[in-house]
């Protein structure tokens, strides 16, 4: 389903396959040669989401986009089943296997990959080449690779984490935190029921 979000409509390559049941959903456009197959979900949350030729998004993937942060996917890249890509830039010819997670501000470098389960933290940078292992997390710039189990030296190499407030400009010390949070967030996804199929 192609649905036109705050003014903005889906542009969609002539040569590019999109799923019946797919949602392609506001700024959003898909070059050439592009395949996106069934539940795959690419969503331009105020900010524009680019695919370049050649990108597969497979079955339940997700690309998201926010207002500070946009996403620009390059040419030649496999986004695998249930991977998620939220306001990063990735380069050309970049992996990301089953349950690969990518977070705002990132940058994964061309020829990367990110295997099953890993994951790439809030503005991390992988330099061209670099591979996150199975499960592990790559973290910081320089990045740094790292088991699941490091939970501390994961925390230490991430540079000013406050995620409530990068993501939802929340103060993280706010007493009531998860009510601000949810009720600005939830104000602002509202603006999905004037959505248009089209």
């Amino acid at each position: 389903m192609l649905y036109e979000h705050l003014g903005a409509r889906p542009r969609i390559d002539d040569t590019a396959v999109v799923a019946p049941t797919a949602v392609i959903s506001g700024d959003v456009e898909i070059g050439p040669n592009c395949q996106v197959l069934h539940g795959a979900v690419i969503t331009a949350e105020g900010g524009p989401i680019t695919l370049g030729e050649h990108v597969i998004v497979m079955e339940n993937a997700l690309i998201r986009a926010t207002a500070a942060n946009a996403v620009h996917i390059g040419d030649h890249t496999l986004i695998g089943t249930l991977a998620s890509i939220a306001g990063a830039t990735v380069g050309e010819e970049v992996f990301f296997a089953s349950g690969a997670r990518v977070f705002n501000g990132s940058i994964v470098g061309a020829r990367c990959e990110i295997r099953v389960n890993a994951i790439v933290t809030r503005r991390a940078v992988l330099p061209e080449g670099a591979v996150v292992p199975i499960g592990w997390v790559a973290a910081g710039d320089p990045v740094q690779l790292f088991s699941p189990d490091q939970a501390d030296a994961i925390a230490a190499a991430q540079p000013d984490l406050d995620f409530p407030g990068h993501v939802f400009g929340v103060d993280r010390d706010t007493p009531d935190l998860m009510v601000q949070l949810t009720e600005r967030y939830g104000s602002s996804l509202a603006r999905h029921a004037d959505d248009q199929a089209v």
